[in-house]
């Protein structure tokens, strides 16, 4: 069988989830027994998310192999429990990079370089690039932005020379779009898809199907007039209405039978109906927990709830392994200080302080850690979350006033955590920090060695300070326990407090890697010491 290759489009509004749609058809198509993988192509000239503020792009995800890549690929993941790959994160800016550098090199034989044929064909090579590994049945591309946008064009016409060169059957566009409710008329209205799919068209690019996003029930006489005015099949409409969790959604695109068609249309035989007991199995949990927790996530891109989208997630897989409704409260670490602490953390049930870089709110987090610290309630600490722990029990416990990280001090006299030996020389901030994942060797007898159950774990990190081994003994002298180390450069992984109830933060980013069918232990267990808090409080 020839690798087919599905291209999931977005109309009308940006937003609508093509991201999900495009994993719960993979989800789907896995669950036939099919090897699927997922990629997308961002239309922004930055080669990568890594350099973007959070607020300008929600939260870069890291991949095993190292690469800062779009939020979506967090969602393919966890979705299909694979790893992706820096090859799964296309932008226009790489593309661009690539042309222009063979350019300089030659390559092009002094021909005028151009968006076509140029550009389109390091587009084409790039979709196609993960079809020619073997490895998988099925590609499905996510092409970002919104339709009629410019700088999506050239990725429309990669896709349109990709429909025409390719056999039939090798090759599916699924386009998804907004069905507005107007409350005034009391109607769903088609005019925008229409316009949507018409744009579509006059790129070249002929839809197959069209997945309409929609807060009511599509009628079969609209879904109908849909299908005659954008020229699709009758039936190949179908509606994604809005689902109480993003984990639904492969079971609603079942019930819309989105994989009959795509089987149907690709000419793939012989399968058989999916199985998705274990993803029932989690919702069903998900859907009816035992129990509820209140934690605090303190971090300063709160505002955005995209900005932590992994952090979110892991609670949700660990809320559901637990039988547990786990309610996450942001809180703005910019707003956080001793004089309030009380107030906005004297009811939570857990704390956990948020990655992050540079020195806004960094004041805010120490507060958490102390807070956490003094008060005996359950602390998650994650990258900069660790780093502000260390910073905390270095100046309440060890006494070092002035301690901190030369990220945002670098005169003080005791900086507990410092900047990477191979950072120190580095002036270019893309992918050069600390990236994807790395072991670390756990010490036996300690909380990280219990919750993982084994002696060496893999996690992925991104960074560029760390802990500074030159403080290592006094820390451990004043009851710091260093409980995970990276077992080849001897860098601090996981420092734990042993006289706490529930006292662990980590240099790596644990979120990166947790699933609905296998949540991090990390996030199960601070769950965990969650409820026991609650426990315990409501007995006083």
């Amino acid at each position: 069988m020839n690798t087919k290759y599905i291209f999931v489009t977005g109309g009308v509004a940006s937003s609508l989830g093509k991201g999900i749609i495009a994993a719960s058809l993979a989800k789907l198509l896995q669950a036939r027994r099919l090897r699927v993988t997922i990629q997308k192509f961002d239309p922004y000239i930055n080669i990568d998310p890594g350099t973007l503020n959070p607020y300008e792009h929600g939260e870069c995800y890291v991949t095993e192999d190292g690469a800062e890549t779009d939020l979506d690929l967090g969602h393919y993941e966890r979705f299909l429990g694979i790893h992706t790959s820096k090859a799964n994160n296309v932008t226009t800016g790489k593309i661009y990079h690539t042309v222009i550098t063979k350019e300089r090199e030659g390559a092009y034989l002094g021909k005028t370089v151009q968006i076509v044929p140029h550009i389109t064909d390091e587009i084409k090579r790039r979709m196609l690039l993960l079809g020619k590994t073997g490895e998988y049945d099925v590609i499905i591309t996510e092409v970002g932005g919104t339709v009629g946008d410019m700088e999506s064009q050239p990725f429309v016409e990669a896709m349109r020379q990709l429909q025409w060169e390719m056999p039939e059957e090798d090759f599916l566009s699924i386009h998804l779009t907004l069905i507005p409710y107007l409350k005034a008329a009391k109607e769903l209205k088609t005019k925008p898809t229409q316009h949507s799919v018409q744009e579509l068209q006059a790129l070249g690019v002929h839809p197959d199907i069209i997945v309409c996003r929609t807060e009511k029930e599509l009628s079969p006489e609209l879904r109908h007039k849909i299908a005659l005015f954008c020229n699709v099949k009758p039936g190949h409409v179908i509606q994604s209405i809005d689902a109480w969790s993003i984990y639904q959604v492969p079971l609603n695109m079942e019930a819309e039978k989105l994989d009959n068609m795509v089987v149907e249309k690709l000419e793939i035989p012989d399968l058989p109906e999916p199985d998705l007991d274990a993803l029932k199995a989690f919702l069903d949990r998900l859907k009816h927990p035992e129990h509820e927790v209140d934690v605090a996530l303190v971090g300063k891109y709160v505002e955005l709830q995209d900005a932590y989208k992994s952090i979110q997630e892991s609670f949700v897989h660990a809320g559901a392994a637990n039988a547990c409704k786990v309610n996450v409260h942001t809180i703005h670490a910019e707003h956080l200080n001793d004089v309030n602490a009380d107030e906005l953390l004297g009811k939570m049930n857990g704390i956990l302080v948020a990655p992050g870089f540079g020195e806004r709110g960094l004041e805010g987090k120490i507060c958490a850690v102390k807070y956490a610290r003094e008060h005996g309630i359950p602390f998650f600490g994650i990258c900069l979350g660790m780093q502000m722990a260390v910073v905390e029990f270095a100046r309440n416990v060890l006494g070092y006033a002035d301690a901190a990280s030369t990220e945002v001090n670098p005169r003080t006299s005791h900086p507990v955590i410092d900047l990477m030996e191979d950072q120190k020389s580095t002036t270019i901030k893309g992918g050069t920090m600390r990236l994807g994942a790395y072991k670390c060797r756990l010490v036996e007898g300690t909380l990280a060695h219990k919750i993982y159950g084994t002696d060496v774990v893999s996690e992925r990190h991104r960074h560029r300070y760390e802990f500074n081994n030159k403080y290592l003994l006094p820390m451990q002298d004043a009851g710091l326990t260093i409980s995970g180390v990276n077992p080849d450069t001897g860098l601090v992984e996981i420092v734990e407090l042993p006289s706490h109830p529930f006292f662990i933060a980590t240099q790596f980013h644990p979120e990166y890697k947790s699933t609905p069918e296998h949540p991090q232990p990390l996030f199960v267990h601070f769950v965990r010491a969650c409820m026991s808090n609650r426990l315990t409080s409501s007995n006083i």
